[in-house]
């Protein structure tokens, strides 16, 4: 031999990596976790929506107090001005528009551009004097069912 000293250098080929079990897992979702995050989600929006027909019923009712506390006031304002409420014939009208029967006020000016609805879209009844306490007018909603004397009426007179 001639003395001559071959370098030889190894190379190893590149390995690309396999698809392993360890790298699928990180590709993505499988249906499965699709489907029980969706069903999840489901869940929780039909469990509000559910909650939130409690609240649209109890912020109506709140509204019906609102309403009914506004027309206390304004016919406090009313019998201030004039020495008494409104009758019964008269109602409610009689805050928007001058009453034509008697006892037609001396001093009337409108004290409302236009008499609210009750939540449900139903006129308030008015009753002067009132059941519970004959000395104040009482402001009755219907309620819920659209009809009168039922057990479902608010009324300013009830027991707060």
């Amino acid at each position: 031999m001639t003395g001559s000293r071959r370098t030889q250098t190894r190379t190893t080929p590149m390995r690309h990596p396999s698809p392993s079990s360890k790298s699928r897992r990180h590709a993505g979702f499988t249906l499965l976790e699709m489907v029980i995050v969706l069903g999840i989600i489901a869940m929780l929006l039909g469990g509000a929506i559910y909650s939130s027909l409690g609240i649209l019923g109890s912020s109506k009712m709140g509204r019906a107090d609102s309403d009914f506390q506004t027309i206390s006031s304004n016919l406090m304002q009313y019998k201030t001005a004039n020495g008494f409420y409104p009758t019964t014939q008269q109602g409610l009208r009689a805050l928007v528009e001058r009453p034509s029967t008697n006892p037609v006020p001396a001093r009337w000016s409108a004290i409302m551009k236009k008499v609210p609805l009750d939540p449900w879209d139903s006129e308030y009844i008015y009753r002067f004097p009132g059941k519970r306490d004959p000395t104040e007018p009482e402001i009755i909603s219907k309620g819920p069912d659209g009809i009168e004397n039922t057990a479902d009426d608010l009324s300013s007179q009830d027991q707060k």
